[in-house]
């Protein structure tokens, strides 16, 4: 693919975590001119859900990228995998095939335990997106995500505790990190009332040198998180 080829990516705003994951990954790989990004509205009526979109991906959920085949890769894993092949620059999911192995194991944690938790709370416990599009409502199941995706952030806590700055230990960060970046700016989401902050020493040191990226602080450019100390920073 040349460097020219502008791709279509459909996307929502910053508050949803896994578009989120793949615009910070474009950032980081120096990539993120290369599309021409539409966010989609994700209210009952929003275009998230028309027909439009969903004959693109079925499963009505974003990212989905376009390719200039017209073929169409959705699920943000896949996207990614397929974009840090695809564009020069270094690997984000690890540079050599050990690296790549580590970083699936630990990106895999964090989604599974920590990220799907929290945003299974966020639909079950609170109705995030409120009545009209959440559908089920279990507190028992809500809360019993929240408490799994406290547990499992200690344990990255304690994963961090030995000095590392990022979770493979190198000099930067790998698609895991941008996994729990994520997953740390969603838990501050308001209504999800489980922030991974200063509780946990280490996650919180790791938090904020991400906000010391400018990759990091240019995905959130269009500050619409909802999670203040993003959208209200100088």
């Amino acid at each position: 693919m040349t460097m020219t080829t502008i791709l279509n990516l459909f996307t929502s705003p910053s508050a949803f975590p896994n578009p989120q994951r793949l615009r910070i990954f474009l950032h980081e790989k120096g990539i993120a001119d290369q599309f021409n990004e539409r966010v989609y509205d994700m209210s009952p009526v929003g275009e998230q859900r028309q027909w439009r979109h969903l004959k693109m991906n079925p499963w009505g959920e974003t990212p989905t990228l376009q390719l200039p085949d017209g073929t169409f890769i959705s699920e943000t894993a896949a996207v990614v995998r397929y974009l840090d092949q695809a564009f020069p620059g270094r690997r984000i999911l690890g540079e050599t095939p050990e690296h790549q192995g580590l970083d699936n194991m630990w990106d895999n944690r964090i989604w599974v335990h920590i990220l799907y938790r929290i945003v299974t709370a966020f639909h079950v416990l609170h109705q995030g997106l409120g009545p009209k599009l959440e559908l089920t409502t279990n507190h028992a199941w809500g809360e019993h995500c929240r408490k799994e995706a406290l547990a499992h952030a200690a344990l990255v806590n304690q994963h961090l505790s030995d000095g590392r700055e990022w979770l493979l230990g190198g000099e930067q960060p790998t698609f895991s990190d941008i996994t729990m970046a994520t997953a740390i700016a969603f838990s501050k989401f308001p209504v999800n009332a489980t922030p991974l902050d200063e509780r946990f020493e280490h996650i919180d040191a790791f938090w904020q040198r991400w906000q010391r990226r400018p990759t990091f602080l240019a995905a959130y450019a269009d500050r619409s998180s909802g999670v203040p100390e993003l959208d209200n920073r100088p």
